[in-house]
């Protein structure tokens, strides 16, 4: 496996404008019945209160993603991979924000440290 080029600083930039511009954190999976969405995985701005309500019972406009509608078939991965999913999803949400940060530290860290230390020969 090759090593990939580092994230350039716009790229960085990139990253963090759109989670910015993404609806406010944090996300949760939540797992949603009816009979308009069966078996709706989704990605939440409400946590899943563990009753698979359904529709009208929960607010659509709390619903950030889906990862499966399954009928009808709207959104059903073939991998059948949609809980997974929906937790990288909601996940990404505030670590995207926390690993920028993250490289911008650790490269500000490395450069005071290369200004500080003297070059080998």
């Amino acid at each position: 496996m090759s090593t990939p080029e580092p994230l350039s600083d716009q790229e960085l930039d990139d990253l963090e404008e759109l989670a910015h511009a993404a609806t406010p954190g944090p996300w949760f999976v939540r797992f949603l019945d009816d009979d308009h969405a069966m078996n709706l995985v989704a990605v939440s701005t409400v946590p899943d209160n563990g009753a698979s309500e359904r529709w009208p019972r929960f607010d659509h406009q709390e619903i950030v993603a889906a990862t499966l509608v399954q009928q009808p078939r709207y959104v059903d991965i073939a991998d059948e991979r949609w809980d997974e999913n929906a937790r990288f999803i909601a996940a990404a949400r505030e670590s995207v924000p926390r690993l920028v940060d993250e490289i911008r530290r650790l490269r500000h860290q490395l450069n005071a440290t290369r200004r500080s230390t003297p070059e080998r020969e």
